[in-house]
């Protein structure tokens, strides 16, 4: 007789960390890597935030925290939107959370029942749909491509003639880059206001963009659920600490799930996070890397075949359509790895229909490392 096992662990994997693993392995074998898989900045968290750090191990026991995060650090999040855009937010609508991750969690199990119908851009970033799924929430893929900047518009919805609960919109998006202007936001804003449809803002990679400024969904309504995070702007990956602006409506129902499920965020992150707001400076210089690896890897990979590439107005990716050279990404980015040493994620975790077609490159590592990877792929493919 066999002991029950849920379907809910029963979810593809989040294919990018396999890569990493492979990548790992053959960098303890003693060979070269060049690491363009992981959405991962190559810098530390910034030095006023590791100085924080240091004064709370110092200073305070460290025990748990409110459940939603906090007093200062919900206090400075709401000062960043202030400061940035110009909105004001009620701190008390501020849910610090580990992570974006956790973020997500609460967005879904607080505004979705199981059984209810949820869109996404697809390609998209893999974890919306995955944890959905667990949650017995029906994916509802929406196909983009380059017609649209690989992002969702009120017409591709309304040409889906389909019910839906909510909509996931993320710009910059990963894995593509891509952004929405401010007009268009709002037309998604208005779209899903008429159909009784929840808005999900992933907005994490706001700081990061290249040609504009990123606009927040906030700007145009109270009722979506805006998801941010301290890991790539503020380069505090593994400090695991993100936050959630949420809506009247849902705030109590995130905050019951957060005590019951969480607890707290990590009360050393929130004590170190609060002076992160104050290292824009630090942090302005990791953008002007980014931005001169973008430069450099547009006008190279093209060089390597790789002609067809997403816009990357945003985040630190490039999304590049490689149906030139294959119909298997995975064997593709395999192949790459063994023989060049360059770690890129395959298509087909952002996009299980027609990601077969793509690689992601991701150029948040130096810039030494960006132009070795080039030349790698050019020689390569040449």
């Amino acid at each position: 007789m066999a002991l029950k096992i849920s379907n809910r662990g029963q979810v593809p994997p989040f294919v990018v960390m396999d890569v990493m693993r492979a990548a790992t392995e053959r960098e303890q074998a003693g060979e070269n890597v060049m690491h363009m898989e992981i959405g991962q900045p190559d810098t530390s968290a910034p030095s006023g935030v590791i100085a924080a750090a240091k004064e709370t191990l110092d200073q305070d026991r460290l025990g748990y925290t409110q459940a939603l995060g906090i007093p200062p650090l919900r206090n400075a999040i709401a000062g960043h939107y202030q400061d940035t855009y110009g909105l004001s937010v009620n701190p008390e609508h501020v849910v610090v959370t580990t992570g974006s991750s956790c973020g997500f969690l609460l967005a879904f199990l607080s505004a979705f029942d199981a059984g209810d119908r949820v869109a996404l851009a697809s390609p998209g970033y893999p974890a919306y749909r995955n944890i959905l799924r667990a949650v017995n929430i029906e994916v509802v893929e929406l196909p983009v491509g380059p017609e649209t900047n690989f992002q969702p518009t009120p017409e591709i919805l309304k040409e889906l003639g389909a019910d839906l609960d909510g909509l996931i919109i993320a710009s910059p998006s990963n894995p593509t880059g891509t952004m929405m202007s401010a007009d268009q936001l709002r037309a998604l804003v208005d779209y899903c206001k008429v159909q009784d449809i929840r808005l999900i803002s992933d907005e994490i990679y706001h700081g990061i963009t290249y040609v504009d400024d990123a606009t927040s969904v906030l700007s145009f309504t109270d009722d979506a659920i805006i998801i941010n995070s301290f890991s790539k702007y503020f380069s505090m990956t593994g400090w695991r600490l993100g936050w959630i602006i949420a809506p009247d409506d849902l705030l109590r129902s995130m905050e019951c799930l957060a005590q019951n499920m969480f607890i707290s965020p990590p009360t050393l992150s929130q004590c170190a996070a609060v002076a992160a707001f104050d290292c824009r400076e630090e942090l302005d210089l990791n953008i002007e890397r980014y931005a001169a690896n973008r430069e450099l890897l547009l006008r190279e990979l093209p060089k390597a075949g790789f002609d067809k590439l997403a816009s990357a107005d945003g985040a630190f990716y490039i999304y590049a359509d490689v149906s030139a050279f294959t119909d298997d990404s995975s064997a593709y980015c395999r192949r790459m790895l063994l023989e060049t040493g360059v770690a890129a994620t395959p298509g087909i975790d952002f996009d299980p229909i027609r990601g077969n077609a793509f690689v992601r490159f991701s150029f948040a590592r130096s810039t030494e490392d960006m132009a070795e990877a080039a030349r790698r792929l050019i020689a390569w493919q040449g």
